[in-house]
């Protein structure tokens, strides 16, 4: 498995317009990725301009293709206007502990 879990601090005044752009990439992910297995995003609980995604792919190799997909490019597009800089702790490459690999459904 190959995890990928993102911090997203959204500009304010454009939060709309960013997750109309996230959503296209979630479901093109989830829905039109055999190597997608889970695409989630998820509003903090304290902050509505901060959003979580978690991501899990079925190797590395499947990642890099959802990197160069069409519904990625509308994302990236709406990120490179709007996603506020100086969050981190990207997580590229976590390893899932449970459900294990051979649990995962």
């Amino acid at each position: 498995m190959y995890v990928v879990i993102v911090p997203i601090q959204i500009e304010q005044g454009h939060r709309d317009e960013f997750l109309e752009a996230l959503m296209v990439d979630a479901k093109g992910a989830n829905e039109d990725e055999p190597g997608c297995l889970r695409f989630d995003a998820v509003e903090d609980a304290d902050d509505d301009h901060r959003i979580w995604l978690y991501e899990v792919y079925k190797d590395e190799a499947a990642f890099q293709a959802h990197l160069e997909a069409p519904h990625f490019q509308v994302f990236k597009a709406a990120a490179d206007k709007w996603r506020v800089e100086g969050i981190k702790g990207s997580a590229r490459g976590s390893k899932n502990l449970y459900p294990t690999d051979a649990n995962w459904r």
